[in-house]
């Protein structure tokens, strides 16, 4: 699969689709005319998305988490639209910001299965269709703390680092003409960065803000980026 022309119109499926960083894709991935579906656990979120961006897009209540709700979502999206282009696994959630010993079994347990459990469950459930098409883009978001690391956010470390690794086997068991894309996002002013940052966040680049160059960076990805992990560029790291 060759890049797509700029104005090409995409067919995106996004986790994590309400708040942050996916929030603020959707509006620019549908600004620039392309389709999206996209799922986040909150049902009022939800329906505030499907009221802003009506069908073809769509949007759903999903739990990544959730294996079984997540193969009925994927089917229901298969079947209205087909495979995507890009797939996007955002959804994430951070620790409290405390020492590893710290954290409770619950508390570790709940972020490994949304961020990493829940990436492979989205990617079990959509996979073999992109592939059965032979073409297709794969970006797991990852962070700068999959790449390095800080004190008091083990956990989530660790689920970025899993990410990273994931995302790497998995490009080398695609098909030629597929990709599969660890990407960094920077550091940006979202509630999970203020969680940690606290009131030094706002030095940052807002969501809206950090879209405008994300968006077109996501979409010029294709099969030669494959197995690369990168960055959006111009993001601070």
């Amino acid at each position: 699969m060759t890049a797509q022309p700029s104005n090409a119109k995409r067919l995106i499926v996004l986790t994590g689709a309400t708040r942050g960083l996916g929030r603020a894709l959707v509006e620019a991935f549908v600004a620039d005319g392309h389709t999206v579906i996209g799922c986040g656990r909150s049902t009022a979120d939800v329906a505030a998305l499907r009221s802003r961006f009506p069908e073809p897009c769509r949007f759903d209540a999903v739990d990544v988490v959730d294996d079984v709700a997540v193969a009925a979502w994927a089917g229901a999206v298969l079947d209205s639209h087909g495979p995507p282009e890009l797939l996007i696994n955002n959804a994430a959630v951070i620790n409290r910001v405390a020492p590893l010993w710290e954290i409770s079994a619950a508390e570790f347990d709940q972020l490994m299965a949304v961020n990493v459990r829940g990436t492979a469950n989205v990617l079990r459930h959509l996979l073999p269709a992109m592939i059965r098409r032979g073409a297709g883009v794969i970006v797991n978001l990852s962070s700068g703390w999959g790449r390095s690391t800080s004190p008091n956010v083990a956990p989530y470390c660790a689920s970025k680092y899993a990410i990273e690794g994931l995302t790497l086997a998995l490009a080398q068991e695609l098909p030629q003409g597929m990709a599969a894309v660890p990407v960094n996002p920077g550091i940006i002013n979202t509630d999970m960065l203020r969680s940690c940052f606290g009131k030094d966040a706002v030095n940052y680049p807002t969501p809206e803000q950090w879209a405008r160059k994300a968006a077109p960076f996501l979409l010029g990805l294709a099969a030669q980026d494959n197995g690369r992990s990168l960055s959006v560029p111009g993001a601070p790291e």
